[in-house]
């Protein structure tokens, strides 16, 4: 991977011969590994990084775009935030009039944002590495521009997620929480940038907690294609491998318990919102016979420890 710094951006050295469409993500900074430690085969060309969670320069995103694109031209991973949206929307059209063709995978799966009174619709959150990933692989194997957004928009669809949080982040700009919650509570539905849920919840015990989020995920996703799933438990900062894997248990009983099965898993802190301590459930129901193929494909970078 190399740093070019003005504008700032990351870019691969290495990829797939079989690739002809490059694919570029980004966003604010605070959510590492995301997403620059997912640059390499398999995964991610370029990545535009902004400052601590705020959007990159359109710019950025141009820049970083034009220096990978590839003869079929660009896909944007793009993360439902109003700043996202529009620098990125920016860059396409310089890219597009520049001759580059550039397609564009909207990620909105956080099931906590998705009412009639959120004029922005569901955000984007952990299930954008689940589109990257599944990109990836699909980008490597010789997959169109067209094709490319048809997969990813796809997989988001059958992709949600939600957050809690016992702690929240430490504010960049006081070096003091950014908000305090009462002993026995919850943020219940948490963004990763600490925005606050629309209530906090008292926690009666972990299993009970996990059951709820999980039942919020599936209710959002509806029916079920029944060709399985991939459960992703992704730590917002400050969980630990066990506090992550002791969810996960818990999140795989309860999915047995409901019939649905884990084809795969993925746990850890990929996603991260600085040092919150939370953690966030993702659920992708696996709607097409090829999608575990691409998420079990081969990928190296330095976010990627091939937990799945």
């Amino acid at each position: 991977m190399r740093l070019v710094e003005d504008p700032t951006y990351f870019a691969g050295v290495q990829r797939n011969p079989g690739r002809s469409v490059a694919l570029v993500s980004g966003g604010g900074s605070g959510h590492e590994p995301l997403h620059g430690g997912f640059i390499g085969p398999g995964l991610l060309d370029a990545v535009a990084p902004g400052q601590v969670f705020a959007s990159p320069h359109n710019r950025q995103v141009y820049e970083a775009s034009r220096a990978v694109a590839l003869p079929g031209g660009v896909v944007h991973v793009v993360k439902n935030y109003t700043g996202d949206r529009i620098n990125f929307g920016i860059a396409a059209e310089r890219l597009r009039d520049e001759g580059i063709p550039v397609g564009r995978v909207l990620v909105h799966d956080d099931v906590a944002t998705e009412s009639a009174h959120t004029a922005t619709g569901r955000r984007g959150t952990a299930a954008t590495l689940l589109v990257e990933k599944i990109l990836g692989a699909a980008a490597d194997r010789g997959a169109t521009l067209e094709e490319l957004v048809r997969l990813g928009t796809a997989v988001n669809d059958r992709s949600r997620s939600i957050a809690v949080a016992s702690e929240f982040l430490t504010s960049v700009h006081t070096g003091a929480r950014m908000h305090e919650l009462a002993p026995g509570q919850v943020e219940y539905g948490i963004g990763i940038h600490g925005e606050r849920a629309t209530l906090s919840t008292p926690f009666a015990d972990l299993k009970t907690l996990i059951t709820r989020m999980l039942d919020d995920v599936l209710a959002s996703l509806g029916t079920l294609t029944g060709r399985g799933s991939i459960l992703f438990v992704n730590g917002l900062g400050s969980a630990t491998p066990l506090e992550l894997y002791a969810i996960y248990s818990i999140a795989v009983e309860r999915l047995a318990v409901l019939g649905i099965d884990v084809a795969a898993r993925l746990v850890g802190t990929f996603v991260s919102a600085l040092d919150m301590h939370g953690f966030s459930l993702s659920l992708l129901d696996l709607a097409e016979d090829d999608w575990l193929g691409l998420w079990q494909a081969d990928a190296c970078a330095a976010g990627w420890n091939g937990l799945h």
